[in-house]
């Protein structure tokens, strides 16, 4: 007798195929059976008017240590992940030595928070990934950090590595990729990722194609210059020979208003020449980040105190100044700075609470001072673990991205903070509801294709990522009529409607609505190559 049968469902597969109704046994973690009027199990789910599809992937989270330190993940299980891509943005924390994890956690403080006590026991991908295996809620996947294995070899300088230093990096990134990670990830506006050339990122990637990863980029520019920045990486691939997965796949700002057809066009010429590409985004406008990131590149050359020294130099913020408001800095990717654009998302200094869910504009605005001055001070006063929402985006390319054959979903969401983004609980049910329900640009099943099957198979996973005998069961149960989501920018932490059931490994972890105690999650290591993405 099987220990689950979900019964009378509209099953969605993941590969793009129509729904069926029919019924699905699980057993000891995995779909043992799928048919009609299957033999009773311990326990039956009635799923009459429910959709069943394989869990949702986010191919782009920021819970590194999150997923450690608050258990429970509801934000991401509540809304039908059962795997989540770690190691994002060429900052995470495997391999790391001691002195490279203190800077660090220091610089993406507003990502991933300052858990109290929190112990790290691990330094290599292995340890990490073991660390996951001691039990979490969802499953999870690991990029390796460009920019952690240049800050632990060559520092957080603005020049060349050399050649011992390159070959350093190499020997870094294969080990980890050896030890489970499935591919490596970039922060080119981030210290000191941004200080890698072209040629030392064809290099790196060389080393992920032989062990059949990807590189997944935050790329130099988002905004003036995001088509050249793109074209940047596909040249990376084409040259190492790796497969690309462009993250938070968006044309922002103003110059790029209306463009999202040009990116478009790229990744299909990319496609036709042979290059394996994918995309991720999230289905919403504001972007989000740390208030430190919108500074110039050349800022953070030296390191965090260096960056602190500046921003309380008169003259360094003079020039800084100049920059944002009247060059456009790189930080700010290549645009003039609006800071009735930039909204205080966390912060970690209590005094500073009174900040959250206002603009720099209207901070400044309130107590009579000039935006940049209170940017620099919220900043200092903040040891620069501020995060921020950026309300730089446009529907238009959204949507056409969104639709394209490459496309995958990523929530890109930071958990911390007194005003995250609503994309860390609502990126999933919100392509359901919204664009899928309401508007249109999607259907149903080709929709779950993109959450489901599609990142899968970027992912090389064999066993996951379709609801079929013999695969691991992480489902989701939802109702295609009402699932949507709740969380807004007003009050970002709010459950989804219409998911009452999520398995993971077979363990529901949402269960009639609610989170049940289960931590059946663990790592998902890196498996032999597949050709290929569909």
């Amino acid at each position: 007798m099987a220990d689950l049968l979900i019964s009378g469902a509209l099953v969605l597969d993941g590969s793009g195929a129509p729904g069926v109704r029919a019924d699905v046994a699980v057993d000891a973690g995995r779909i043992v059976a799928i048919g009609n009027d299957l033999p009773p199990a311990r326990r039956t789910i009635a799923a009459a008017g429910l959709a069943l599809s394989p869990g949702f992937i986010d191919m782009h989270a920021h819970s590194d240590l999150q997923i450690l330190a608050t258990p429970d993940h509801t934000a991401k299980v509540s809304q039908g992940v059962t795997l989540e891509v770690l190691g994002q943005d060429g900052l995470s924390f495997a391999p790391i030595d001691d002195p490279t994890r203190a800077a660090v956690r220091r610089q993406i403080a507003g990502w991933n928070g300052e858990p109290d006590d929190f112990d790290f026991t691990w330094s290599t991908v292995a340890g990490y990934l073991d660390r996951l295996d001691q039990g979490i809620a969802c499953n999870a996947a690991y990029l390796i950090p460009q920019g952690t294995l240049r800050m632990m070899v060559v520092g957080t300088e603005n020049r060349a590595a050399t050649r011992a230093e390159l070959d350093e990096m190499k020997r870094l990134l294969a080990e980890g990729l050896e030890q489970g990670a499935v591919g490596m990830s970039s922060g080119l506006t981030y210290t000191p990722g941004m200080f890698a050339t072209t040629d030392e990122l064809v290099e790196l990637c060389g080393v992920v194609a032989q062990y059949g990863g990807y590189y997944g980029p935050h790329q130099r520019s988002y905004g003036k210059n995001a088509l050249d920045a793109y074209g940047e990486m596909v040249e990376v691939a084409r040259r190492s020979g790796c497969a690309l997965h462009l993250t938070h796949a968006v044309m922002n700002f103003e110059p790029n208003r209306g463009r999202g057809a040009e990116l478009v066009a790229m990744i299909d010429k990319a496609l036709a020449d042979g290059i394996d590409v994918t995309t991720d985004t999230y289905p919403y406008l504001p972007g989000s980040t740390t208030l430190g990131a919108i500074l110039p590149s050349w800022t953070a050359e030296g390191g965090p105190d260096a960056q602190l020294a500046r921003l309380q130099d008169p003259e360094q913020r003079a020039r800084i100044a100049l920059e944002m408001e009247q060059v456009g800095s790189d930080g700010c990717h290549g645009c003039v700075t609006d800071w009735n654009t930039i909204e205080i998302g966390g912060v970690r200094n209590p005094a500073l609470a009174g900040a959250v869910g206002n603009t720099v504009a209207a901070l400044a605005a309130g107590n009579g001072r000039a935006p940049a001055e209170v940017f620099f001070d919220l900043l200092v006063e903040d040891n620069m673990a501020t995060s921020i929402l950026q309300h730089v985006g446009h529907e238009e390319n959204v949507r056409t991205i969104m639709r394209h054959s490459s496309h995958t979903g990523g929530s890109d969401g930071i958990l911390v903070g007194g005003k995250p983004h609503p994309r860390s609980w609502g990126t999933f049910p919100r392509y359901l509801g919204r664009y899928v329900r309401e508007l249109g640009v999607l259907e149903l099943a080709d929709c779950i294709h993109h959450l489901t099957g599609r990142p899968a198979r970027r992912l090389r996973l064999t066993e996951r990522g379709l609801v079929r005998e013999g695969y691991v069961a992480d489902l989701v149960l939802f109702d295609p009529a009402t699932v949507r989501d709740t969380a807004t920018f007003e009050e970002p932490r709010q459950q989804a409607e219409g998911i009452p059931y999520v398995l993971v490994n077979g363990v529901p972890v949402i269960d009639a609505g609610e989170r049940t105690d289960a931590l059946p999650g663990g790592a998902i290591r890196r498996t032999p190559t597949v050709k290929g993405i569909s």
